[in-house]
């Protein structure tokens, strides 16, 4: 078991925070001004077929946010930026990207993740925007799935006023994360830089009807073809999905890893947001040499848009190839 003391210690770092209208904004999710501004995608998805339903990235924005010291915790910038350069990447900053992913499968529609919402920087909270460009409605979401509940991935719950954003849909969370973050003994003992996480997951949650919240254990089917795998390390309940269909797969690794051309390439460096950084390191390990022996399709929350395509075995880790346009 990975202790209170651990988790919160440990993810200190990645919960550090500003307020807006009385939600949790991760700080890694504010604009770097004098950075420039990021290009959004433009369309803002991407659709695929996996067997015989389709995957949908829907982009909700891009933060970017200089490149420090602190950003991977057991490497040094020197080589971190080398790097970035040797893939023709800046060098100065880092742009994160934020995609959710819709299912549709028959007259279902399942939501991976919501995004930022209303309460991020300038370039965020687009997932309505991209919705409503691949022809569908808030309205039409039937089902969201949550991997874990940092704000980037739940924030778009609801709105500043409070209202659910997708009235109709049932939110399913997993029960090791929902457990983590509702312990009101563990919000208690929280550093002072953690109580915005807490809270903001009150204010997401606590007030949710009850048959519009399903708790589950990872490692089960919970909707048609989709299966949750645990992947603890990130937060103490991060959880991926697994899409099966006609023979064809689909993996969600949600925060898996960070920006790949960084934490895919060296699977070993940790982002300043993993709560516990080994944990977080053994899984992604695990997870990317299923995905690449399979040679399944998978989609990344952070990944660059169209943030799905193929991870690829490269020197000692991994390369994300980009699905064709």
């Amino acid at each position: 078991m990975l202790s209170r003391r651990h988790f919160l210690g440990a993810g200190l770092a990645a919960t550090t925070a500003v307020y807006a209208t009385g939600a949790f904004v991760p700080a890694w999710a504010q604009n770097a001004p004098n950075l420039g501004t990021p290009t959004l995608p433009s369309p803002s998805y991407r659709r695929m077929k996996v067997g015989d339903v389709e995957v949908i990235a829907l982009n909700d924005g891009i933060t970017r946010r200089p490149l420090g010291e602190e950003f991977v915790k057991n490497a040094p910038l020197s080589e971190v930026r080398a790097l970035l350069a040797s893939q023709g990447l800046p060098t100065d900053y880092i742009d994160v990207p934020y995609t959710p992913f819709l299912v549709v499968a028959g007259a279902r529609k399942i939501l991976v993740d919501t995004g930022l919402g209303e309460f991020g920087g300038p370039t965020t909270g687009k997932l309505l925007d991209s919705l409503r460009a691949a022809g569908l409605q808030a309205a039409d979401i039937d089902t969201i799935l949550i991997s874990h509940y940092h704000g980037d991935h739940i924030n778009g719950i609801r709105n500043k006023a409070g209202a659910l954003t997708f009235p109709k849909a049932k939110v399913m969370v997993p029960a090791a994360e929902h457990a983590f973050w509702m312990d009101d003994a563990r919000m208690a003992a929280a550093p002072a830089g953690m109580k915005g996480a807490f809270e903001n997951v009150r204010r997401t949650f606590a007030s949710m009807p009850a048959d519009s919240l399903v708790q589950f254990a990872a490692g089960g089917e919970i909707a048609p073809g989709i299966k949750s795998v645990a992947a603890y390390g990130h937060t103490p309940g991060h959880t991926l999905f697994e899409l099966t269909s006609a023979g064809q797969t689909f993996f969600y690794v949600a925060d898996l890893t960070n920006v790949p051309a960084l934490f895919a390439r060296n699977p070993d460096w940790a982002v300043t947001f993993d709560m516990d950084a080994e944990a977080a390191r053994k899984v992604r390990r695990e997870v990317f040499a299923r995905i690449t022996a399979s040679n399944a399709m998978l989609g990344g929350f952070h990944f660059p848009f169209p943030a799905m395509g193929r991870m690829t075995a490269s020197g000692a880790g991994y390369a994300f190839e980009p699905a064709a346009a």
